[in-house]
């Protein structure tokens, strides 16, 4: 695949990520009936906060945030229609676990590629590509005085990097870019949706704690 088209085809999906994660971030808002602001805030850190960590990481700076105005544009588009329409969305609760688990599916495959393409290994690439599609998650959480999702045992980040894994690997052979990225999407989704639908959880302390 040309070079332009392999970077717009990774804009593309980046900004589909960051919109469907901003939804999440914005519902949180409205749950815990906090203001528009704060549904903007939280949508753009939800949607941004994963990119932002890894462009610094891998010294992509300015991140793309701040240099694309529609990185900007998307998030709050998102926090603007989940706001206005949270009833709706609100009692979608599916589909907003489906948005959740797309997202960090995209966000681990394009943030794994980027470090490929900035030069990282294979598994630092990896750890970057979970980085992103959880970053944001936890930064949400963290605003909004929640325990982060991916501490209380849902399987999220493992499925993230398997993602991330299946993707950098693949970018390794001669397989054109759909493929690799599809590849790599559909395990992140597969393993998390399935997670989410049969309860899978990550092992947990099991008694009272000591303290």
């Amino acid at each position: 695949m040309p070079l332009n088209e392999y970077a717009t085809t990774l804009v593309v999906l980046d900004l589909v990520g960051i919109f469907v994660f901003a939804v999440t971030g914005a519902l949180v808002a409205v749950r815990k009936t906090l203001d528009l602001f704060a549904a903007l805030v939280l949508a753009v850190v939800t949607g941004l906060g994963g990119g932002f960590i890894r462009d610094v990481l891998i010294d992509a700076t300015p991140p793309a945030a701040l240099t694309d105005w529609r990185y900007l544009l998307v998030p709050v588009a998102a926090g603007l229609l989940t706001f206005a329409f949270h009833p709706t969305i609100g009692r979608l609760e599916r589909v907003v676990t489906l948005f959740d688990a797309f997202g960090l599916a995209i966000f681990c495959v394009t943030g794994a590629l980027k470090a490929v393409d900035y030069g990282l290994g294979p598994l630092p690439a990896a750890l970057l590509g979970m980085v992103t599609g959880i970053g944001g998650g936890v930064l949400r959480d963290v605003l909004a005085g929640r325990v982060p999702v991916v501490f209380e045992g849902a399987l999220y980040a493992t499925p993230a990097l398997a993602g991330a894994a299946v993707a950098v690997a693949l970018d390794r052979t001669d397989l054109p870019l759909v493929v690799v990225a599809a590849s790599g999407f559909s395990v992140c989704l597969g393993w998390r949706l399935l997670a989410a639908v049969r309860g899978w959880r990550a092992p947990m302390p099991k008694g009272p704690a000591n303290v």
